[in-house]
């Protein structure tokens, strides 16, 4: 089975020196659950976009330090090719902006949120199980970093995953696409990396600390191994599924 990752942001030049690009993180993650994938990564953020919604069994959009209310031509481009992946029934995760971007190309609206920043790990309800869940747990926590959030949803879009914070935090499309506000991708170091770099700059000082504080010292993680396999079984399934 083949992925396709859209490429929609790029490291911090401060950190790209010691961390891999976005793509490479997803293949990682993906890579956890132990099934045969292969994958190929377009930098849409640079103008590469692929040449139809069948050139993968599935798609993948990354996060980015860009806002979907942007509007920047490449993300015009993006939205056009979600909108035609949904009318084909191509399986689609989206990841942060990814999560962010499809709603807003399937007519949901996304803003500057403001309660602020989400970031560190953080908790998220699982309202509404899916088949893709082999284990179907009350809460799962992702490692999240972001202000934007969605705050319409799309007609097709229905609520699996939210916290008080973050309203949409999980939202399913029919059954060819699911989309995460918060980082499944990240590993703990980076997301430290991440809160240490922006923090008191960026990000206000006391959020930061806070997210510091529960995981440096209170040692809280990520259900990461447990994210990657329900991602990689929606793609699994769905496959199947078409088969």
């Amino acid at each position: 089975m083949k992925i396709g990752i859209l490429e929609t942001g790029l490291l911090n030049d401060k950190l790209s020196g010691s961390y891999p690009a976005y793509p490479i993180m997803f293949e990682a993650l993906l890579n956890r659950a132990g099934k045969a994938l292969s994958y190929q990564s377009y930098s849409v953020i640079r103008g590469e976009m692929p040449d139809s919604v069948n050139d993968c069994d599935g798609w993948l959009i990354t996060g980015s330090r860009h806002a979907a209310y942007e509007n920047l031509p490449w993300m015009l481009g993006l939205q056009s090719f979600i909108g035609d992946i949904y009318q084909a029934r191509v399986p689609l995760v989206g990841i942060c902006f990814g999560h962010q971007i499809i709603a807003q190309a399937l007519g949901g609206e996304v803003v500057k949120s403001d309660k602020g920043w989400g970031v560190g790990v953080q908790s998220y309800c699982i309202n509404k199980p899916q088949p893709w869940m082999q284990e179907s747990p009350q809460q799962i926590r992702i490692y999240a970093f972001h202000q934007d959030q969605v705050v319409k949803l799309p007609a097709q879009a229905s609520v699996y995953s939210s916290s008080d914070f973050c309203q949409y935090a999980g939202l399913i499309y029919g059954d060819s696409i699911i989309t995460m506000q918060a980082h499944p991708e990240f590993e703990e170091e980076y997301e430290l990396a991440l809160l240490k770099l922006y923090g008191g700059d960026v990000i206000p000082s006391t959020d930061a600390d806070a997210a510091l504080e529960k995981m440096e010292i209170l040692g809280e993680k990520a259900d990461t191994q447990m994210l990657a396999e329900w991602i990689v079984a929606f793609f699994v399934g769905f496959n199947r599924e078409k088969v």
